[in-house]
């Protein structure tokens, strides 16, 4: 595949918002549900165009889980939509033994994941939940890297039987993705063909990652992206191709490096085919509020960083 150049910015939220209010206009099994941020998350676009679909639980995240567990026991399909730091650290305990043990239909949308939250605060960044997430049995985890793809795995949430988390960003990001893009649930998309390094990112970082491959192509060093937007359940076949092709691979997320994509793509590579491998994630450290840029140089994130890290493996590579 030839190299994507990203395009113009779109905001997943709004994408959210807007496909979410169809859903529950036409479908009368779909509800929102709002843990007292539908301005934030844009569910207030159901709360506006479909008030009757559109239910306020409050600051009780707890509770909201317990709500959308009994809802989907009734032949409904909720959607739950809160801050993903509230909704994978505050009501982890009733999504595991309501939701995912029973396999419930509920969907769940982490807003405002990662460590770009503009300026809420350290209390309100996410660089946990897929960990936590991928641990539950039953669950599905995904991570769009646009707003085309978050609308593609949206519908395939909709048709899905069973508990999905999707993590999305705060801000507006670049479209990575074309027309003929399609996203399939647990397969991974090659972005960017190469042959010396392959870069397997998820989420927000791929955008980053291919910005980083387009410069380390002037420097002559050729970079594939695979990009993973379904990290439960993980295509693991993708993860051994780029192993065998290239020989050394680089995780990217807007993540802690424990538990993550990277976590999850070293247990593939320990297992089945053992290549020099290093992550790009937030470190064994607490975050701090403050504007994107420096937040993503600090805790090494940003484009440059990953241009470093993948100059890194080369030389593990080379050993």
């Amino acid at each position: 595949m030839k190299s994507v150049v990203p395009q113009k910015n779109v905001s997943m939220r709004d994408v959210f918002g807007d496909t979410l209010l169809k859903f529950s206009l036409e479908s009368s099994r779909v509800y929102a549900i709002d843990g007292d941020l539908a301005n934030s998350t844009k569910l207030d676009t159901v709360a506006n165009g479909n008030p009757k679909k559109f239910l306020q639980m409050g600051i009780a995240e707890q509770n909201m889980m317990s709500v959308a567990a009994g809802l989907a026991t009734t032949g409904l399909q909720p959607w739950a939509c809160t801050f993903a730091a509230f909704l994978s650290k505050r009501a982890i305990d009733q999504i595991q033994v309501q939701i995912a043990q029973p396999k419930l239909d509920v969907k769940m949308i982490g807003a405002y994941s990662g460590l770009l939250t503009g300026v809420t605060g350290k209390t309100h960044q996410a660089l946990e939940d897929i960990a936590i997430f991928r641990a539950l049995a039953n669950m599905v985890v995904l991570a769009p890297a646009d707003a085309i793809e978050m609308k593609q795995m949206m519908e395939f949430a909709h048709k899905y039987e069973g508990p999905v988390y999707i993590r999305i960003a705060r801000d507006p990001y670049p479209v990575i993705v074309d027309g003929k893009y399609q996203f399939e649930f647990g397969k991974a998309a090659t972005l960017k063909d190469g042959k010396d390094v392959t870069i397997i990112s998820t989420g927000t970082q791929t955008c980053r990652s291919l910005a980083a491959a387009e410069q380390l192509d002037t420097e002559g060093i050729s970079v594939a992206v695979v990009h993973m937007p379904t990290i439960k359940p993980l295509d693991t076949a993708a993860i051994i191709k780029a192993a065998k092709s290239t020989g050394v691979i680089v995780t990217a997320e807007e993540h802690s490096i424990y538990g993550g994509l990277g976590s999850a793509v070293a247990e593939v590579l320990v297992e089945e085919c053992p290549v020099p491998m290093l992550r790009v994630g937030v470190r064994d450290v607490n975050s701090e509020s403050a504007n994107n840029d420096d937040l993503l140089e600090k805790y090494g994130l940003s484009e440059g960083h990953i241009v470093r890290t993948v100059k890194e493996a080369l030389k593990k590579k080379q050993k």
